[in-house]
C-alpha cells in the first residue's frame, strides 16, 4: 500500500472516520445493530455498575451532536432488545447485551490490529493531540453558533 504524504484537514479526518466507521459498520449489520445502538452499548457494557440514564443520554448526545430525543429512543430500542435493562433511573448490561458487546469487540479487534498495528507510538501521539485539539475547538465553534 502506497501512502501519501499530505496535511491534515477537514476531509483527511472525515475520510478517515466514514472508512473506519465503515469496518465497524460491517460487524455491526451482522448483529442487527447499527451505529448509534453501539455508541450507547459500548458505555454501559465498560461500566463496572449500572449507568445512570440521564448521563448516558447527555453524554451520547454530547459525542454525537444529536438530539435528546433520538438518543432516547435508541436507550429503549436496546432494553427492547433485551440488550439493556433498566432500574428506574439507570441502565445496566444485560448478559445477552454483554455477549453481544464482546462478539463486536472479537470481531473488530484483529481489523483494528490491522489498521492501527504498525503504526509508530510517536505519530500516533501526535495524531492523539491533533485530533483532541480539532475537537475542542469544533466543539467551540459548535458552541459560539449555536448561541447566535
Amino acid at each position: 500500500m502506497t501512502t501519501t504524504t499530505s496535511p491534515a484537514d477537514a476531509r483527511t479526518l472525515g475520510l478517515a472516520h466514514y472508512a473506519a466507521r465503515a469496518v465497524l459498520e460491517s460487524v455491526l449489520t451482522r448483529h442487527d445493530l447499527d451505529f448509534q445502538q453501539q455508541i450507547v452499548l459500548r458505555p454501559v457494557a465498560l461500566a463496572a455498575e449500572p449507568v445512570d440514564r440521564a448521563r448516558l443520554t447527555a453524554d451520547t448526545v454530547a459525542a454525537l451532536k444529536t438530539g435528546e430525543d433520538s438518543i432516547t429512543r435508541t436507550i429503549d430500542e436496546l432494553i427492547t432488545a433485551g440488550l439493556v435493562a433498566t432500574d428506574a433511573s439507570e441502565v445496566r448490561i444485560t448478559d445477552a447485551g454483554r455477549a453481544l458487546y464482546e462478539r463486536i469487540v472479537q470481531e473488530t479487534s484483529a481489523a483494528s490490529a490491522r489498521i492501527w498495528g504498525d503504526i509508530p507510538e510517536e505519530d500516533l501521539l501526535a495524531t492523539g493531540r491533533v485530533l483532541t485539539l480539532v475537537t475542542e475547538r469544533a466543539n467551540a465553534e459548535l458552541a459560539a453558533t449555536s448561541g447566535r
